[in-house]
C-alpha cells in the first residue's frame, strides 16, 4: 500500500472512531439515570413468599437502551390460561420520574407513574382508579435490588388513599443460571 492511501485509511479509520464516540455521547439514554433500574435486567425465576414458583421473566434493554422491557409468563394454568404480561419501563425525562406500562393477555392495561429511586428500591404508582362502586383505590409497586442475583418485587393496594396497604403479591427474583 502507498504512503498516500495510508494516510488516507488511517485518517478515515480516526474519523469514524471519532463519529462514533460523539453518537455514542448524543444518545439521549447515556445519562446515568437511565440506569438505576439496570439490577433487574436479566433472565429470572419468580417464587411466592410460599416457595412456590410463580413465573418467569426476563428483562431487556431495547431502544437504544432507553426502555427496560418485562417479558412474563405464569408458571400455572389459570381458569385455562397461563397469565403473560409485558412492561415498559423507562425514565421520563420531562417529568423526572420513572414510568411502566404493564399490559397482559386478560386485556387488562396498568400506569404506573411517579417513580422514584432511592436507597436501592424503585417505587411506583397508579393514579386513583375506581375499585368498586363505593371504593377508590391506587396501587403501588416497589422494586428491591436485593443483589446480583435477587429482587424482590412487591404489589400492594390501598383504598384508602394510601392510610394502610394490602399485599396483592409478593415476589422473589431468582437470577436463572447457565
Amino acid at each position: 500500500m502507498k504512503l498516500i492511501d495510508m494516510k488516507i485509511f488511517f485518517s478515515l479509520l480516526v474519523l469514524l472512531i471519532s463519529m462514533q464516540s460523539i453518537i455514542a455521547q448524543k444518545l439521549p439514554c447515556n445519562n446515568p439515570v437511565y440506569r438505576q433500574f439496570d439490577f433487574w435486567i436479566g433472565e429470572w425465576e419468580a417464587f411466592a413468599p410460599n416457595g412456590n414458583k410463580a413465573g418467569d421473566s426476563k428483562i431487556s434493554l431495547i431502544l437504544d437502551s432507553c426502555i427496560i422491557l418485562e417479558e412474563w409468563i405464569s408458571a400455572s394454568v389459570q381458569q385455562g390460561l397461563r397469565y403473560a404480561g409485558k412492561s415498559f419501563n423507562t425514565w421520563n425525562a420531562s417529568l423526572k420520574q420513572w414510568q411502566q406500562t404493564w399490559v397482559d393477555n386478560t386485556g387488562n392495561t396498568t400506569a404506573f407513574i411517579n417513580g422514584k429511586f432511592e436507597s436501592n428500591k424503585i417505587i411506583f404508582n397508579t393514579d386513583p382508579f375506581p375499585f368498586s362502586k363505593d371504593t377508590i383505590a391506587v396501587r403501588r409497586l416497589s422494586f428491591f435490588n436485593l443483589g446480583v442475583d435477587k429482587v424482590r418485587q412487591m404489589g400492594e393496594i390501598s383504598k384508602d388513599k394510601g392510610n394502610s396497604w394490602i399485599t396483592e403479591y409478593d415476589l422473589e427474583y431468582r437470577r436463572k443460571k447457565g
